[in-house]
């Protein structure tokens, strides 16, 4: 009676192949006709890998690390065909060495092999066949796929926004608006991708495969040309024929400005400044930004603009720390005294896509039919009523956090209700950037929170603070 590893694995080819557990059921019918017994911890199985890779496959290289142990725990190892094993004859040759010197052999269920030279010889023959199996198939497929490319259809699952449908993209509403308020914050309200990251994550929007944003995510969206109708595949770019919900020009836009981004540098996330007044600050004349310059032995810095720093601004607009804070401070406190704010920066409907309060409405609309669509399963005898209960429990709760951000949106409140809220975050962020132990941080986000930019002009002894209005 000898003790047996089973290894199953079922590749991502396209090609007709027994399931894991038919693979799991003949090895095991095999073992014990053959007085050979395998636990259950000896069974390894990789799914969905292909196999001209080892090193690819965890659980085979866990069995042969088992294998080659001082004490291995199994003298041989059963596969429904050797090309279960590898595909590759030179790592097949190696690996089956290894286990030899282990005294471990390699047996297929559906390929038995005699023993001696013409036993060696027929393994070959299998294995020659597996590797140019795997290789012909290889090349089929990236030929059927740049056929497809270059017919301007579609090799792998649309990006956000779209389904396939019978071989086509179709939009998916609901998916459509993130994308578009993704373009509208990148192009109209300059956001790096890092912030709009964090923005879609705080209103609970999520990716296509239903995680959270990143700034990559957010980066393949902006940069990525089906959303204009171009496929583009290996290097090939053809025409597509489906819809599309992104204008050409606004593209462009967002195109122009990831490259401006690039050469000079891209903004960076808020949680990388070292200065609560980094990115804040404007040149009047060239409308660059003032960068810190220096540090005194007191720790006060001194903004510049950058673009004079590199010859492209012929004004200087160095500042220092102790005459900036004092006069921010009180241009602040000010608003929060008087109420009056002389300079905004007015979002209106004209320059938006949907405002927050559209899109939260749209999705607390899209739980209804939600709503609807559970009732339906339930009725038809699709969902039990313990599935009915946990689903209408998820979308209950969905809605109860689309109803908070609503009533916490700006564009919810009247228009006296909206200028008090913005006094209130102003005397908020005053208090945050005054207080002792506040960090630099803290300081830049409750400033940023309320103030989009702030443009000194220094030929007047002017500092304009431009604060967020919605109206």
């Amino acid at each position: 009676m000898r003790i047996g590893a089973l290894y199953i694995r079922v590749s991502t080819d396209d090609q007709v192949e027994y399931s894991p557990e038919a693979q799991i059921r003949l090895g095991l019918e095999y073992a014990k006709k053959n007085n050979i017994i395998i636990p259950k911890e000896l069974i390894f199985q990789d799914d969905g890998i292909s196999g001209r890779k080892a090193a690819n496959r965890p659980d085979f290289q866990k069995m042969i690390t088992l294998a080659k142990s001082e004490k291995h725990p199994f003298d041989v190892i059963i596969v429904w065909k050797f090309s279960r094993f590898a595909r590759n004859q030179e790592e097949s040759i190696v690996y089956k060495n290894l286990l030899r010197k282990s005294n471990v052999d390699v047996v297929s269920i559906s390929e038995p092999i005699p023993d001696g030279f013409i036993g060696e010889l027929v393994q070959r023959i299998f294995e020659w066949m597996d590797e140019y199996y795997s290789i012909n198939l290889s090349q089929e497929v990236l030929r059927g796929m740049t056929q497809r490319a270059m017919k301007g259809q579609y090799n792998s699952a649309p990006p956000l926004g779209y389904k396939m449908e019978e071989g086509i993209p179709v939009v998916i509403p609901e998916q459509a608006e993130i994308v578009k308020k993704i373009f509208h914050m990148y192009v109209n309200e300059q956001l790096s991708f890092f912030d709009i990251a964090k923005k879609l994550n705080t209103f609970g929007y999520e990716t296509k495969r239903g995680g959270k944003f990143q700034n990559r995510t957010v980066a393949y969206i902006i940069r990525n040309e089906f959303y204009i109708g171009k496929i583009v595949w290996n290097n090939i770019k053809q025409q597509g024929d489906y819809e599309t919900f992104i204008s050409e020009k606004l593209f462009n836009k967002a195109q122009s400005m990831d490259r401006a981004a690039s050469k000079r540098g891209r903004r960076r996330p808020i949680s990388t400044y070292k200065h609560w007044l980094s990115g804040m600050l404007i040149c009047s004349s060239c409308g660059g930004r003032l960068v810190r310059s220096y540090t005194n032995k007191n720790g006060l810095s001194s903004f510049q603009c950058t673009a004079y720093n590199h010859g492209a601004c012929t004004t200087s607009h160095m500042i220092s720390e102790s005459k900036l804070t004092p006069a921010i401070l009180d241009g602040l406190k000010k608003v929060i005294d008087g109420g009056n704010i002389s300079y905004t920066i007015n979002h209106t409907e004209t320059d938006r896509n949907d405002s927050e309060h559209e899109l939260l409405l749209k999705r607390i609309n899209n739980l209804k039919a939600k709503e609807e669509r559970i009732k339906k399963a339930y009725r038809d005898g699709i969902d039990t009523l313990e599935e009915y209960k946990l689903n209408k429990e998820i979308l209950t709760k969905e809605k109860e956090t689309l109803i908070e951000l609503l009533e916490k949106c700006p564009e919810f409140k009247s228009s006296e209700e909206n200028n008090n809220l913005l006094i209130s975050s102003i005397k908020s962020a005053y208090d945050i950037i005054c207080a002792p132990n506040s960090t630099e941080m803290q300081k830049h986000e409750a400033l940023r929170s309320v103030v989009d930019k702030i443009i000194y002009d220094k030929k007047n002894n002017a500092l304009s603070l431009y604060f967020y209005v919605h109206d």
